[in-house]
């Protein structure tokens, strides 16, 4: 049943070639549409224009400047392929990767389409993460171009984007950086590695013929979260991924051709990749991209971009509308959003009240919420509603069924099956087109990480609950791995970080929640030696985190305490921290080394 599904899936794209086996190989490692031969740029644009949709609107483009374009998909057409051609030309080649960090604007999707065109692989950073992140996904593709602005631009500030990529690019394997000029502000410039875009794409040819991609060749690879401390960095394959997000789109969101559409996700994500780029233009629908972030200028700005394009289906995160909420609902008021027909959630599971006030007061009770459970290794949407559910079938909170014949499962620590109503891990227990093709340069850690806990099932990392009724609520992470605003961080990879300063000799992260962020973490801290201005030190491991991870990983409170609660083996039991955090119940301690850490620490923290 599996393989006839897939097969009738993967024909609603445009294939060089048809594949001769719909799926081959053993868990984890099936590859799909064997012999099969497509490319993502023609799927996202050459169909289209071939088929008569060239004069319709792509992507509509605000900024947060008060800046605003539109292309259609023959601006698509023309931009993709001169820019192919430019890279071509520069030597890009299949199988090379090319890094971009770029800020919201279309030429960052030219570009992932551009290099996708010529069977490269692209690797996007998220603009927000620092040069010490940028640096370490260089070094671990060993990739030789990187395509950038000098600007980003959020709440008014200008964020210059070409130092980053200069210091991230010292003594790397990068040969050639492309620059988009987007502000008259000076930049530093190196003749011998730099080429500003509109230079290369002017000298370039107006076709460039799409590499013939097997099914299975990496199309991109996106870094997320580890709990070792050193990201993952995911790899994505072209048919069997194009495939599967291609599908659940248009499972969970119906047919959006004919509508407007707009996903708030930042392209340095998955949900950018899947529900920004690539499942929409496929569909060949009309979308929105916006530079900026909600509460700028003022906290209307999202409604004023919802009435002036007429959106009928919007898709963001429960940070984003939590945001929305403590600024008042009204800054809804006198916008017209009689044009929604759909509404969206994804990155974390929604909180029941949260659904009903974007249900209310954004959707005025006529628009279902497709509350979408998935993860960067998953590709596409796992458990999700469907829009033909209507609005009766949803219960607020739940991503309710899963997808297009996935097997999800609620499972105990031994991996056996638990009745309805019981709090368990989230497994899957068969595979799927969009699945990973693993870690870059990693298999073992692939396997390790997401198929050595319970045998023959995809460990997603988070617990859950099935109800009676067959309904799925995610619970949160069961690993040890935060997920603030939507987006994964470890808690090693933070701890890794901090202890980089001399003064530090270990360091514990504790989650709490976050009216606003969903969770915020707190940083508990042994000094080598007592410190007096213990200021200066918060200070300078404040720094060491935005420069090491990024703004993301800023602390919400730094505690300076004598030492850690760890079990007799030393390890730290980061529960007991998020528990005294939060005043509940420490639980059993009875593993605990180091009972007097616990009467130090409530001292600290009252």
């Amino acid at each position: 049943m599996s393989d006839k599904f897939w097969s009738n899936e993967a024909k609603k794209l445009d294939w060089f070639k048809e594949w001769d086996k719909v799926s081959s190989g053993e868990k984890p490692y099936v590859k799909w549409f064997v012999g099969g031969k497509l490319n993502a740029s023609y799927q996202c644009v050459d169909r289209h224009v071939k088929n008569g949709l060239g004069e319709k609107v792509a992507l509509y483009w605000e900024s947060e400047s008060g800046e605003s374009q539109s292309f259609t998909y023959n601006d698509f057409y023309i931009q993709v392929n001169k820019l192919a051609s430019g890279l071509k030309n520069l030597g890009v080649k299949k199988g090379d990767i090319v890094v971009l960090y770029m800020p919201m604007i279309p030429q960052a999707i030219f570009s992932m389409l551009a290099v996708a065109r010529l069977g490269a692989i692209h690797n996007v950073v998220f603009s927000a993460f620092s040069y010490k992140s940028l640096k370490d996904r260089i070094i671990d593709t060993n990739a030789k171009f990187i395509i950038t602005a000098d600007f980003v631009l959020r709440r008014g500030k200008y964020t210059d984007l070409k130092f980053i990529v200069d210091l991230a690019a010292h003594e790397t394997s990068i040969e050639k950086v492309i620059l988009i000029k987007r502000t008259d502000k000076p930049v530093a410039i190196d003749n011998k590695k730099d080429i500003l875009y509109e230079e290369l794409i002017s000298k370039s040819e107006d076709y460039c013929e799409p590499e013939h991609m097997e099914s299975s060749d990496p199309l991109f690879i996106l870094y997320t979260s580890g709990t070792t401390g050193k990201p993952k960095g995911i790899v994505h394959s072209t048919g069997g991924y194009l495939t599967y997000i291609n599908s659940t789109f248009e499972s969970a969101f119906g047919k959006v051709k004919d509508e407007i559409y707009w996903c708030t996700a930042d392209i340095g994500w998955v949900t950018g990749h899947s529900y920004v780029v690539y499942a929409p233009l496929m569909s060949g629908t009309t979308m929105i991209l916006h530079e900026g972030a909600p509460d700028y200028p003022d906290p209307s700005t999202w409604w004023k971009i919802i009435q002036k394009y007429k959106v009928s289906v919007f898709y963001t995160s429960p940070t984003a509308i939590r945001m929305l909420i403590k600024l008042g609902q009204e800054w809804l008021s006198g916008f017209d959003l009689s044009s929604l027909r759909v509404l969206g959630s994804v990155g974390e599971a929604i909180n029941p009240d949260v659904w009903q006030w974007f249900f209310e007061h954004v959707g005025n009770k006529k628009c279902p919420i497709i509350d979408t459970w998935w993860q960067t290794e998953t590709g596409g949407f796992m458990i999700s509603p469907k829009r033909e559910y209507g609005i009766e079938k949803l219960k607020p909170g739940s991503a309710t069924f899963p997808l297009n014949i996935i097997d999800a499962q609620i499972v105990d620590e031994h991996g056996l099956p638990l009745p309805d109503g019981y709090k368990g891990y989230l497994v899957i227990k068969n595979c799927w087109p969009g699945l990973t093709l693993g870690i870059w340069g990693d298999n073992k850690r692939y396997e390790e990480t997401y198929w050595s806990k319970f045998k023959d099932c995809y460990y997603a990392g988070d617990f859950a609950i099935k109800d009676k009724d067959g309904y799925f609520w995610i619970l949160g992470r069961s690993d040890e791995t935060l997920n603030i605003a939507g987006h994964r961080i470890g808690t090693a990879e933070i701890e890794n970080a901090v202890i980089k300063n001399h003064m530090v000799a270990e360091a514990a992260v504790a989650a709490v929640p976050d009216k606003i962020k969903g969770q915020d973490f707190a940083l508990f801290v042994v000094l080598k030696t007592q410190h007096e201005n213990t200021d200066i030190i918060k200070t300078e491991i404040i720094n060491t985190l935005k420069i090491e991870i990024g703004a993301l990983a800023k602390p919400g409170k730094i505690y300076f305490v004598d030492s850690l609660p760890k079990t007799r083996s030393g390890k730290i039991i980061r529960r007991v921290l998020s528990n005294l955090l939060q005043k509940q119940d420490i639980g059993d301690l009875s593993t605990l080394e180091n009972i007097s850490a616990i009467e130090n620490i409530k001292s600290v923290i009252r």
